[in-house]
């Protein structure tokens, strides 16, 4: 699905969409994508759904997308469990696009106005939207929790619809641009490496967390060599100091980017049953 009009896109000059397969496993691709000019949603339908949709936003420290590990496996795994599932390939913030820091998060707020525009077409009751982020992706599921303001002017019918999701799943999320716990990449990324203390402050989503934000799970393996665990810890601090509901997960070991491929043989293999679990019940 685009998300989209045509018309309103004006790629930067010189932008080459690119993927590649990082595997090592043949059978099982592990493909990255980057210079994405469309933005887009790729819809996993369940063959008998529950009537509750996850939006699913790959990491990749908002340099590329891990679309397979962090995209396209954990559709199929929801949609096994009866959830319609949406994996947003998302425009990055380092491609030199005029919406600048924000043009991941005019993608993602857009995308959940778009799937709850079509909910009808797509014969879905939409119970509950969860926005699902993986890494630099769950940084974005994070400002898509906290923001109450749309970062677009509306451009049709389907920004009528809230962009805030009904729930929230981050999976090693980067919560933090300030040291000591970034991940100077998903910072240096999303702002540019000469950006102020201000700039880092203000994209902290873990600084700006409100009473109404949605039920949140988070899981982070606890020897995360990229984005330390400190910043599960920091947005789940927060979120129970306003009242929010927060369900979270720590591992001794899983390291960084395990998604659903890398997670068996490690202690986080039952994250995707412990979030299925969440989702059940919050979706009751």
């Amino acid at each position: 699905m685009e998300i989209w009009p045509a018309d309103l896109i004006n790629a930067p000059e010189l932008l080459d969409e690119q993927v590649w397969d990082t595997s090592a496993i043949e059978g099982r691709p592990n493909r990255m994508i980057s210079g994405i000019r469309r933005s887009r949603l790729d819809v996993f339908r369940p063959a008998t759904p529950n009537g509750s949709a996850v939006l699913v936003m790959p990491g990749g420290s908002y340099a590329r997308l891990a679309i397979d590990n962090e995209g396209y496996e954990v559709a199929r795994h929801l949609a096994d469990h009866g959830y319609s599932a949406f994996v947003l390939t998302y425009r990055l913030p380092c491609d030199g696009w005029a919406e600048g820091a924000d043009v991941a998060l005019c993608d993602a707020q857009r995308a959940i106005r778009v799937i709850r525009h079509h909910a009808a077409a797509l014969n879905l009751p939409m119970k509950k939207l969860c926005a699902l982020g993986f890494s630099a992706g769950g940084h974005l599921c994070a400002e898509l929790m906290i923001q109450n303001e749309a970062v677009y002017s509306p451009v049709d019918a389907a920004d009528g619809f809230s962009a805030k999701p009904d729930l929230a799943a981050l999976i090693y999320p980067a919560t933090t641009m300030q040291t000591p716990y970034r991940h100077d990449g998903v910072r240096n990324n999303l702002l540019g490496p000469n950006a102020n203390a201000a700039c880092e402050i203000a994209r902290s989503p873990y600084l700006h967390v409100q009473p109404d934000n949605p039920p949140t799970f988070i899981v982070h393996a606890e020897d995360d060599p990229s984005v330390p665990v400190e910043n599960a810890l920091l947005l789940r601090s927060s979120l129970r100091s306003v009242g929010v509901n927060c369900e979270t997960h720590l591992f001794p070991e899983g390291g960084h980017g395990f998604g659903i491929g890398f997670a068996p043989g490690r202690s986080v293999e039952p994250w995707p049953k412990l979030l299925v679990g969440w989702l059940s019940r919050q979706c009751a």
